[in-house]
């Protein structure tokens, strides 16, 4: 049986998303997070020698990434669904947002991440304006219009259709989750752009994304 290798609060959130959209039986095998690092455990590794999730394993492979795992189960599993024809326009602009989430829409969130935990940190007294002081101009003047700019974008690009991809779900829709609800919860941008607050709340009402929800476990991000 497919497994997946998850991760609480991470990407492999959505992969159980799509395996309950396609109908998928898995299995879970579950990894805490290092409550004072936040990494993955050790553990991981052993699935995988990055030791990052997810990654998911089945009829012999091992595979990792979010969009390569949920390419590999629209492509073997979907028959026909959750992916635009080929040859399509839609078909482009599904292949755009497989790669534009983790390409260009998580650095700059990563990046406002790692900011705010240097400004949390605990450093001696002496250094701690300093550290303060660095993180909150890179946070000014670069970190936030850099999410600032992706979503004014995206907010656009939701005009054209109501899905990443065209007129229907597809798994760039999965794949786009993950960095919109980082930065509705990191960013705090998206509270400004209500084509990205009523995409969140369609995709959380599916009833695939509650299942998905249920058998993951908490999940932080939204």
């Amino acid at each position: 049986m497919l497994t997946v290798h998850h991760l609480n609060n991470s990407r492999s959130q959505r992969v159980l998303w799509l395996l309950e959209e396609l109908g998928l039986p898995y299995e879970i095998k579950h990894y805490q997070r290092d409550p004072r690092t936040m990494l993955a455990p050790p553990e991981l590794r052993a699935v995988h020698p990055l030791g990052k999730s997810p990654v998911i394993s089945d009829q012999g492979l091992v595979i990792a990434e979010s969009g390569a795992i949920l390419e590999y189960l629209v492509d073997r599993y979907g028959e026909g669904r959750f992916k635009p024809a080929a040859g399509t326009p839609e078909a482009l602009r599904y292949r755009y947002w497989m790669h534009y989430a983790e390409g260009s829409a998580m650095p700059p969130l990563l990046l406002k991440l790692v900011f705010d935990r240097i400004e949390r940190a605990p450093v001696p007294f002496f250094v701690k304006p300093i550290a303060r002081g660095i993180a909150a101009k890179a946070k000014a003047s670069f970190v936030q219009p850099q999410i600032d700019n992706h979503m004014n974008y995206l907010e656009a690009e939701l005009g054209r259709s109501p899905w990443f991809a065209g007129q229907d779900f597809s798994a760039a829709d999965v794949q786009m989750s993950f960095p919109l609800e980082a930065a509705a919860q990191r960013g705090g941008a998206v509270a400004r752009q209500p084509r990205i607050t009523e995409f969140l709340q369609r995709i959380h009402a599916r009833p695939a994304y509650q299942r998905a929800l249920e058998r993951g476990g908490p999940y932080a991000l939204i």
